[in-house]
């Protein structure tokens, strides 16, 4: 199955109310799709993490070498495009938009051979998973004490068991965050924080050790990536787990920071590690070391279907009666494309998610939604 033509599609929507991480800030919501198409006329979707109109100049550059090439030799595509600018990016650009790359090309095979991409990894362990709700970022012109516990009440109102919040915006104002939204959804819901590395090393030891005493699940991304002794320096200091990894991509990307013990939860997310190819990679050393995996996910309904497809595949550690099952991480924060971009959204149900189970990715792209959201059509 030659490939014929590599597409890139920028979706775009101005939000009415920005938001704001402790690293990022939010007045739109921008994410970019690629199309794979086949000469018999197969085609695949995949989606790229992080700035949409660097990741589309990366993918034009990648086509070159694509044309051409078997859509079904997943690794050999994988290996020659990540060599032909090995020496210009390991991590970075070049690999979000590798992975989207690698995304399309694991939907063409499931495609092909009629099978979802969960079964092609090995195998479905599952069919639906338990999603935890994502949002609590800082909002303008409201409270965030008040705002971050009504939002979170209103998600376990709809059903999640556990909520992951926003900090990083200075320890004392955090640490009365974290009590509210405590009190909001009560003993039982999990809570997990998640400070975007806008702590230095000094601030997360004070934050994890005062804000242990509310029942934090896991504290992600206390610091920056690059500081992998302070990740170890803040599991020595502090009794919350530590999670991280969005950022670290590929399996060399993983290596050090899981050898040298820097998390005990690792993040990679599948449009930025380097596509299904590259995360089970990250997965087997997960299992090594003994780290458990938990996927990062913040895009549209393209990356949603790829995370549950790897989800469904992840072997449980250890396998067991009763073993700990991954959760899947559920964006609640508003984008009005996120499911507009497949004719069947995809959808929790009191907090679970079932996972598709047609070929491929198991969903179908609206490209009338694809026109709506495009740029010029804001």
């Amino acid at each position: 199955m030659k490939i014929a033509e590599i597409r890139t599609h920028l979706l775009e929507h101005k939000l009415d109310t920005a938001f704001e991480s402790a690293s990022m800030r939010f007045d739109k919501r921008v994410h970019l799709l690629v199309e794979v198409i086949c000469e018999d006329g197969t085609t695949g979707w995949g989606e790229a993490l992080g700035p949409a109109g660097p990741n589309a100049a990366a993918i034009a550059v990648y086509a070159g070498w694509l044309k051409g090439m078997n859509a079904l030799e997943t690794e050999k595509v994988w290996a020659t495009l990540y060599n032909a600018l090995r020496d210009q990016g390991q991590r970075g650009v070049t690999v979000t938009a590798l992975s989207a790359i690698d995304i399309a090309l694991w939907d063409i095979k499931g495609k092909a051979l009629g099978q979802p991409v969960s079964v092609l990894l090995g195998g479905r362990w599952r069919d639906s998973v338990r999603a935890y709700a994502t949002g609590s970022f800082k909002r303008d012109g409201v409270d965030r004490v008040s705002d971050n516990a009504e939002e979170c009440a209103g998600h376990v109102k709809a059903g999640f068991h556990a909520v992951k919040i926003k900090i990083g915006f200075g320890v004392d104002e955090d640490l009365r965050v974290i009590e509210a939204v405590r009190e909001a959804i009560g003993p039982e819901t999990r809570l997990m924080i998640d400070a975007n590395h806008g702590y230095d090393t000094i601030e997360a030891i004070r934050l994890g050790q005062s804000a242990a005493k509310y029942g934090i699940d896991w504290f992600e991304e206390p610091v920056v990536p690059e500081q992998l002794a302070a990740y170890r320096k803040l599991r020595e200091s502090q009794p919350i787990p530590v999670a991280g990894g969005e950022t670290w991509h590929t399996r060399w990307g993983f290596a050090e920071t899981l050898a040298s013990g820097c998390v005990d939860i690792a993040q990679p997310d599948l449009c930025g590690v380097g596509g299904f190819t590259e995360a089970r990679r990250v997965a087997d050393l997960c299992t090594l070391h003994g780290v458990r995996l938990v996927p990062h996910v913040w895009g549209t309904a393209v990356q949603i279907a790829a995370a549950l497809q790897f989800m469904a595949a992840m072997v449980p550690n250890p396998v067991r009666v009763n073993p700990v099952e991954p959760i899947m991480e559920f964006d609640r924060t508003h984008n009005p494309f996120r499911q507009a971009v497949v004719t069947t959204p995809i959808e929790h149900e009191q907090g679970v998610v079932r996972i598709p189970d047609a070929p491929g990715l198991g969903i179908e792209i609206d490209r009338a939604a694809l026109a709506r959201f495009a740029p010029e059509a804001a």
